[in-house]
């Protein structure tokens, strides 16, 4: 997401400093902390090195830059802190981890962005700026007017993303699984690790279920958009879902789960059905050959494009440049349970249209 906001930047004429990976592709000035990707990296040990390293070649002269836009969680905060030029996080995460409360009460006063409304609601006293919804390149996934003939599932292998239930929603209703995942090995991840073995991987025997594995995003394109519908039963405060959005710009319609942001992203009847239950998913996805394909794109061009989301942010970025910075401090007196969550890579972007810097700072490294 940070690759299609620093391009679209950069496409509005505006001046991008992208701190990220040296195997980046980018049309920004890229300053990197690493010769490749740390995630695809399997000589890398110790990732926070290099996001250390990265910190210091953001702040040793901030005075390049009008404003820096962060995507690394909270590294940066005792640095924003101490820092005379303007920024503002975006946070990528769920934030309903316990261990996040003493961290952000401290840092109350930083502006921050959300990625959704709903992602908001275990700490609605941040000094948030906006919510700014993810977007995607207009051209980046190609519409198919006709309907495939399996279900889809693509993402993460975990308990909360549910592919047990995407499996027995293919069941019930008869139509061949497609799963596109990447499996976390247990040194990484215990426990997708043994949801996959104890859970999924049984499953995987029935005839109509596919493993496809975890796929490029040059596959997404096909995947997804011959796929008949996309199947998104996940069971946590999803953050934002970016595979909704992936589905709907290939006119695919999208069956996912009444949690978190689903119901701001999508359009129930319209773009897919938003249910609560397996024996609802099942009756939505019989319902979903009824659905316009072309509509669901419509709803991707109007909602969820990058055009859209670098909009969105520069409005954000005048606000804070203007002096328009809000500070809420009043606090909740507890916070509710929450699992530890990761992002697919960090930044933090800089730019400026003749005389207007911001800088993004992107290193990545997290796996999410």
């Amino acid at each position: 997401m940070v690759s299609y906001l620093t391009e679209e930047l950069v496409r509005q004429g505006y001046e991008v400093t992208l701190f990220a990976s040296g195997d980046s592709i980018t049309k920004a000035h890229l300053i990197s902390a690493c010769q490749r990707s740390l995630r695809l990296d399997p000589g890398c040990i110790d990732q926070m090195a290099h996001h250390v390293l990265m910190l210091e070649q953001v702040f040793k002269d901030t005075s390049r830059f009008d404003i820096i836009h962060f995507h690394i969680d909270y590294l940066q905060f005792p640095l924003c802190r101490r820092c005379d030029t303007p920024n503002v996080t975006t946070l990528h995460g769920r934030l309903d981890i316990p261990d996040l409360y003493p961290l952000f009460r401290e840092f109350a006063e930083l502006p921050m962005v959300s990625i959704s409304d709903a992602q908001r609601k275990p700490l609605p006293w941040l000094n948030w700026q906006g919510t700014v919804y993810h977007g995607l390149p207009k051209d980046h996934y190609t519409f198919r007017e006709e309907p495939g003939k399996y279900l889809a599932f693509i993402g993460r292998i975990s308990p909360e993303k549910g592919a047990d239930r995407a499996i027995a929603i293919a069941k019930q209703v008869g139509m061949k699984l497609k799963i596109a995942a990447k499996v976390h090995g247990e040194s990484i991840n215990k426990v997708d690790w043994e949801y996959f073995r104890d859970v999924v991987e049984p499953l995987l025997q029935d005839p109509l279920v596919e493993f496809v594995g975890e796929i490029g995003e040059g596959e997404k394109d096909e995947f997804l958009g011959k796929a008949h519908a996309l199947l998104f039963p996940v069971d946590w405060p999803e953050p934002f879902g970016l595979a909704m959005i992936e589905a709907m710009a290939c006119g695919t319609p999208v069956v996912a789960y009444r949690r978190g942001s689903v119901s701001e992203v999508m359009v129930d009847g319209v773009t897919g059905f938003i249910v609560d239950d397996l024996e609802s998913a099942v009756q939505a996805t019989k319902k979903v050959a009824a659905l316009s394909r072309r509509r669901c794109r419509e709803i991707f061009e109007e909602r969820f494009t990058a055009s859209r989301m670098a909009r969105d942010y520069l409005a954000i970025y005048q606000k804070i440049l203007d002096g328009k910075v809000g500070v809420r401090l009043a606090l909740p007196l507890h916070l509710g349970p929450k699992e530890p969550s990761a992002t697919d890579g960090i930044g933090t972007i800089t730019i400026s249209p003749e005389g207007t810097t911001v800088q993004v700072m992107g290193c990545a490294g997290v796996e999410g």
